[in-house]
């Protein structure tokens, strides 16, 4: 076999360094080429929180991300505000509801809530089926954290989906 047929070692190495170099310039080129940073009304860049992503449905996590968004607001006192629209519920269960972290029957309990107490609801999502209902409420009584909506009753509208 020629010494010219095969590459070298060297030429190898280099190849691979090229591919590596060449796949982050293009993955960074979508970052570079999009819109800049939006700018408030004062000229400075605006800030929000990144949306969380469908799997991040932690209470907290969630928490973290409607505080952020009433500072926001609080810092926008000038445009006027349409209120926010809240759920309520009466807990069905009997003695009391456990309240989980996220809306799945083997994660961590965090609280209960006991029978008949009304309780506000922040939204809804779907998690693990509970009696033939998946959908779980994020409560936001004291500590944000998750309740099946098996045993919780809405008293007016349905909440919205977070």
């Amino acid at each position: 076999m020629s010494p010219l047929s095969r590459p070298s070692r060297f030429r190898r190495i280099g190849l691979c360094v090229a591919t590596g170099a060449l796949a982050a310039v293009t993955a960074a080129a979508p970052a570079l080429a999009a819109d800049p940073q939006p700018v408030d009304q004062r000229g400075e860049a605006a800030v929000s929180a990144p949306a969380p992503t469908p799997d991040e449905l932690s209470a907290s996590a969630l928490q973290r991300e409607h505080e952020a968004r009433q500072e926001a607001q609080t810092q926008n006192q000038a445009k006027p505000q349409a209120p926010k629209r809240t759920y309520k519920g009466r807990v069905i269960a009997s003695p009391y509801l456990l309240l989980r972290d996220k809306p799945t029957r083997s994660s961590k309990v965090v609280g209960s809530v006991k029978y008949g107490t009304v309780v506000n609801i922040f939204c809804k999502t779907t998690g693990d089926n509970v009696d033939g209902n998946n959908r779980w409420y994020l409560l936001t009584d004291g500590t944000w954290a998750w309740g099946s909506a098996r045993y919780i009753e809405n008293i007016g509208a349905a909440p919205r989906f977070c």
